[in-house]
């Protein structure tokens, strides 16, 4: 399968964001790259062509529907091309010290869910001229089952991620191929603020070589990693009366300051 040579990816900042960004930065790489942070994009993009890839870069927040299409739109009536977009960017917080608020849940929700719409969506019509694609929307194992610790993160991801599902088929027809990605603990600033065991946790590096690697062969779903995934997956289909006394026992995740 052709690798893509132009690739946009939100939340390149940090994480696995800029994990993304240098695995697929090498020579004859486009890279248009966008975060909240601009002195860490600059730093990122600097990183990455190092590595030999050109690299636009734009401080937005993906919460900015009329923002982030007008960055789309002038990537291509500059002459160039996304073979590829990667909604990224997103954030995550809990319940640690009593329930989440709504001004919480609503900025969660705007950032996960409205920013992958606001990302893709613009991105899509112009795959749709062309009749090719690659969209991937990154979710994550959290989003397969309503977690008492991050409630909001939790909905946001699963709407994504069966989203994504869905719009896989609808776009079948378009030549656009769609893939969700869901990982699990991965290390990042975001996690790094948690105060508890995070099972098969792995360095953002790694997880973007492997989710770059399988992307190639156009799957549906990257879940990793899998003994995890198995233990989210079975609680998601177990009776919520059978499962909700020991997820009640999980810690609670940070809330936004």
């Amino acid at each position: 399968m052709t690798k893509p040579k132009n690739i946009l990816i939100t939340g390149a900042n940090s994480g696995l964001g800029k994990a993304l960004a240098l695995a697929y930065a090498n020579s004859g790489i486009n890279l248009y790259l966008s975060g909240r942070n601009h002195k860490r994009l600059v730093e990122v993009k600097k990183m990455c062509e190092h590595k030999g890839a050109i690299v636009s870069e734009r401080a937005l927040d993906v919460s900015d529907a009329r923002k982030i299409e007008e960055w789309i739109d002038s990537i291509y009536l500059g002459g160039g091309k996304i073979d590829m977009v990667i909604a990224n960017a997103g954030i995550s917080a809990g319940t640690e010290g009593g329930a989440e608020s709504a001004g919480q849940v609503r900025k969660i929700f705007s950032t996960n869910i409205d920013g992958v719409i606001n990302t893709i969506h613009p991105v899509i019509e112009y795959m749709k001229q062309e009749k090719k694609g690659q969209v991937v929307i990154i979710s994550s194992l959290a989003g397969y089952r309503g977690l008492p610790s991050s409630p909001a993160y939790s909905a946001s991801k699963a709407a994504v991620r069966v989203y994504g599902e869905g719009l896989r088929g609808a776009l079948a027809k378009d030549g656009i191929k769609v893939t969700v990605v869901t990982p699990g603990y991965i290390k990042t600033p975001m996690t790094d603020v948690n105060k508890f065991p995070m099972p098969f946790i792995m360095t953002a590096g790694k997880a973007a070589r492997l989710i770059a690697r399988r992307l190639q062969s156009n799957p549906s779903r990257i879940a990793f990693p899998f003994r995890l995934y198995f233990v989210v997956w079975l609680l998601s289909v177990l009776p919520p009366c059978s499962t909700d006394w020991l997820l009640a026992k999980m810690p609670g995740k940070k809330g936004l300051d």
